[in-house]
């Protein structure tokens, strides 16, 4: 079930520095030469915001995504994904239909 998010990109890892991050070997497995990217869900929360969600104490949550794009930090996506068996990591589902056709042919 595909779902959209929509965030700032607090962190990405380009496919040619996935080795030198500390990524769970199912993370790294799912990334294989794709670009990770840790979101920032809802955009950038304004101070009201933030206050809000302190009151609460609901935080704002950050969701990890593997993508085919490339991604800069600090700017603003919106992406169609899939949830994964990991909890908050999804992968982008244009990625993830193109891994599964590959796996059919």
């Amino acid at each position: 079930m595909t779902e959209a998010i929509r965030g700032d990109v607090l962190h990405a890892i380009p496919p040619d520095e996935l080795d030198e991050e500390d990524l769970s070997p199912e993370l790294r497995a799912l990334a294989d030469s794709r670009h990770v990217l840790v979101v920032r869900k809802g955009g950038h929360p304004s101070i009201l915001d933030l206050i809000w969600a302190f009151v609460r104490r609901d935080p704002i949550e950050a969701v990890t995504v593997v993508t085919d794009r490339h991604v800069d930090e600090d700017e603003e996506v919106t992406l169609t994904v899939e949830g994964t068996d990991m909890p908050g990591v999804y992968v982008t589902a244009a990625a993830h239909r193109e891994e599964a056709s590959a796996d059919d042919g």
